[in-house]
This record gives C-alpha cells, structure tokens and sequence, in this order.
C-alpha cells in the first residue's frame, strides 16, 4: 500500500469557497475517487492556504491514471483551478508537489 502526500496552495481569497465546495462534494466524484482506488483520503487546509492531501491505494500512479480517464474528474478539476496558486504564478489547478515520506509508526 503507498501511501502519498501532496501540498498545493489555495488562494487566500478563495479560502472559505473552497471549504465550501469541499463540504458538499459531487456524488459522482467521490464515486470515481473510490472506483480509482483513492482510499484514506484526506485534504487539510492552515489559514495562510496551505493544502495537504494525504491518500492511501495500490499505485498511485495507476490510481491518478484512472482518475484522469474520468469525465467527472475533468469537470470537477475546471471547477476547482480558479482556487489554486501553482508555483509559477498561474492559477490553473493543474499540479501538486508530492512528498517524499520519510517516517511511518505502524
């Protein structure tokens, strides 16, 4: 089982619409998130906008491939860009930094 971390940056200005999105997440899309293999999933928010995700599946890889094939899954990432800021400015909601894990208390 992998388990993976990712961090993204919210919009400060765009904090409690993002909350709000996350409190009433599409049916489908957590149907497609399941079917993909995301399992354990987590999204915490600090108030500067900093987002951690944490998941664990079988493949990472293959379970972002999965989730790529979904319509569901591109209709929720058009929806959601406008809350991201990517590292080089643009606000496209296109990527996440993953992190490399160095420790695990079983």
């Amino acid at each position: 089982m992998e388990r993976v971390c990712f961090v993204l940056q919210v919009r400060r200005d765009k904090l409690s619409e993002y909350e709000e999105r996350h409190r009433a997440v599409w049916p489908e899309m957590r149907q497609a998130l399941a079917e993909s293999g995301w399992k354990n999933y987590s999204l915490f928010l600090r108030e500067d906008g900093l987002l951690v995700g944490y998941l664990e599946t079988e493949s990472f890889a293959l379970a972002k491939q999965r989730m790529q094939d979904r319509e569901v899954n591109a209709r929720w990432q058009r929806n959601m860009a406008e809350f991201f800021v990517q590292p080089n400015g643009l606000l496209d909601g296109s990527g996440f930094e993953e992190l490399r894990q160095v420790f695990h208390l079983d």
